[in-house]
């Protein structure tokens, strides 16, 4: 019996292939780049880092700031943001650094991204500068923690007994799992005032955070039990001494 004809060969004169993708559009690189320094104060400490870039990339729009964007598949605004400091930590000095696509007076950018961004996100200053710079440039912070209903020997004996150890191992929750690290390394310089501790931390990887050594405090102290959370404020962040402790602020 012959073979009956198959109707696929109709099936393939009837195939239409699909259209060839298209190259995404190349933007242009910024003819400005401006280095943003900010604050997060009162209530505004609990943004997350990621709810801050969504409010800071609504302000750009609603300031009309004219961004450069990244080429590709997904453009997007040319935005860096280094070091950001930890959901719940206050701060006086934040910083990110934004390409422009066309140049701008620094002081009207800083103006108007101030009246953009929600109450307790400040823009403290603008600044033209060179691209890539920044991070290399961040190398320690000097923090404020307030620790209520501590008295200050007790926050003395804590201190000593911390500083005593050559190594402090805590642990944290990472997105990659508990990772432990040593908290005693990056302390530089710390200090005791009326129910307050001052810190400088040099910026090491992993990056050592206040509430690390806090958690080292009570490894090293277990008498050491705040009874209210702590606030943490950052008060500086720039090039680090590791002799003196000073900070000097990017650009100054």
């Amino acid at each position: 019996m012959a073979k009956l004809e198959s109707d696929k060969s109709v099936d393939r004169l009837n195939f239409v292939p699909p259209t060839p993708r298209t190259q995404p559009e190349q933007h242009p690189p910024p003819v400005q780049w401006l280095r943003i320094k900010y604050a997060k104060r009162g209530r505004a400490r609990f943004t997350s880092h990621r709810d801050f870039g969504r409010a800071f990339e609504r302000a750009l729009r609603r300031a009309a700031v004219p961004m450069a964007y990244s080429s590709g598949y997904s453009p997007h605004p040319r935005i860096s943001y280094p070091n950001a400091s930890p959901t719940g930590a206050a701060s006086e000095a934040e910083y990110l650094e934004i390409g422009l696509a066309a140049a701008c007076d620094p002081d009207k950018v800083r103006d108007a991204l101030d009246a953009a961004l929600p109450y307790g996100l400040d823009v403290v200053e603008a600044t033209v500068v060179r691209p890539g710079a920044l991070a290399e440039e961040l190398t320690g912070s000097h923090w404020q923690l307030d620790l209520a209903g501590l008295s200050t020997a007790t926050l003395q004996t804590a201190r000593d007994a911390f500083l005593a150890k050559d190594v402090v191992l805590v642990q944290r929750m990472t997105k990659n799992g508990i990772r432990e690290f040593d908290a005693r390394a990056a302390v530089v310089t710390f200090e005791v005032e009326d129910g307050r501790l001052t810190l400088t931390l040099a910026h090491q990887t992993p990056l050592v955070r206040p509430d690390d050594v806090l958690a080292g405090l009570q490894v090293t102290s277990p008498e050491f039990a705040p009874i209210e959370p702590p606030v943490l404020t950052r008060l500086a962040q720039g090039w680090l001494d590791p002799d003196t402790g000073a900070i000097t602020e990017p650009g100054h």
